[in-house]
């Protein structure tokens, strides 16, 4: 019984420094643990399913990498910003309802956190804020709104009435004006990012109201205006990833945000002991292209001819130089 009993606590102790070691290997940096924090779910083929897609290439390519995912299915996030704290050492933060990170990102001293689509109010040593030049990508989703319209009215259904949102909006605006400054342009909002259903009935009270190019800016209540369109006979436009795949015959294209690409790049950057970006907030441009437009893969039926597609790339020019500044509400 006594040999039992020593075998017991040993194989006990043993089991505890396996435990220990592994914490302490994990803290240490022999592995990195990357843990992607979205405020919604993912499934959205947009917004958070691009982060998701960062984090698959940073396990896929980083051997020392581990990447885990929480979904907040849009209630309780500073308590899994706080769950994902305490496993990792990169807290990636998908939205805007993380803004209790300025107070709990500096209680966590030792983990770094990257927020996206949002800033802190002032600079936080271990936080990096990343935002995107969206209207810059969504000035020229309106040029394109304003050269395929046949009705002279083009839309955008819009997730909810916020700062983020709106910047979307002021550049699709500015764009399709740019095009034709008789162009009239209506919007209204889902006010959900999941369901949609909302987003459907979104689209048809502005397809009513004479749109026939319809932007999609509600992440998966967007779903709904690529129905809408099939339905009704009109276009549309995707937002954040390149969605052609999903309808390929009523979606033309697609301001892409590459929330995927940037985190990638960051936590690269981090990895090859570049933490300068931390303590900053760093948009995501046009110029550096992080935002644009997606026309689908080789294959897929093209509604945009070369001469437009030349003309967006001669807007690309003249936003990058400086020669358009496009409005925006930030």
């Amino acid at each position: 019984m006594k040999k039992f009993l020593a075998l017991a606590l040993a194989l006990v102790l043993a089991l505890g420094c396996m435990i220990a070691c592994t914490k302490t290997d994990v803290q240490s940096g022999d592995k990195t643990v990357v843990a992607i924090v979205v405020a919604g779910t993912f499934g959205d083929r947009s917004f958070y399913d691009s982060s998701k897609a960062g984090g698959d290439a940073l396990a896929k390519d980083f051997s020392n990498v581990e990447v885990k995912t929480i979904e907040c299915n849009n209630e309780n996030h500073e308590v899994q910003m706080r769950n994902a704290a305490d496993v990792a050492n990169i807290v990636v933060c998908v939205g805007w309802e993380f803004y209790d990170i300025e107070t709990v990102a500096p209680e966590y001293p030792n983990v770094d956190f990257i927020w996206i689509d949002n800033a802190t109010s002032a600079p936080v040593a271990n936080v990096l804020n990343i935002t995107y030049a969206q209207n810059e990508g969504s000035f020229l989703a309106g040029y394109i709104a304003a050269a395929m319209s046949t009705t002279g009215v083009v839309g955008a259904v819009g997730g909810e009435d916020s700062d983020t949102i709106n910047d979307f909006i002021v550049g699709y605006e500015q764009g399709a004006k740019y095009r034709n400054e008789a162009i009239k342009v209506e919007y209204n909002y889902t006010n959900d990012y999941d369901d949609p259903a909302k987003g459907k009935e979104c689209a048809k009270a502005l397809h009513d109201k004479g749109a026939d190019v319809i932007f999609q800016i509600a992440s998966k209540a967007g779903d709904g205006v690529f129905e809408s369109a099939q339905e009704g006979n009109f276009y549309a436009i995707g937002v954040d990833s390149d969605q052609k795949y999903i309808n390929p015959d009523v979606i033309i294209c697609s301001m892409k945000k590459e929330v995927g690409k940037s985190i990638y790049d960051a936590v690269a950057k981090y990895l090859s002991g570049d933490k300068s970006l931390w303590g900053t907030t760093w948009v995501a441009n046009l110029a550096d292209g992080y935002v644009g437009i997606g026309y689908g893969d080789l294959g897929a039926p093209q509604q945009i001819g070369s001469e437009l597609k030349a003309e967006v790339e001669d807007l690309v020019n003249k936003i990058t130089s400086g020669e358009i500044k496009v409005n925006t509400t930030r």
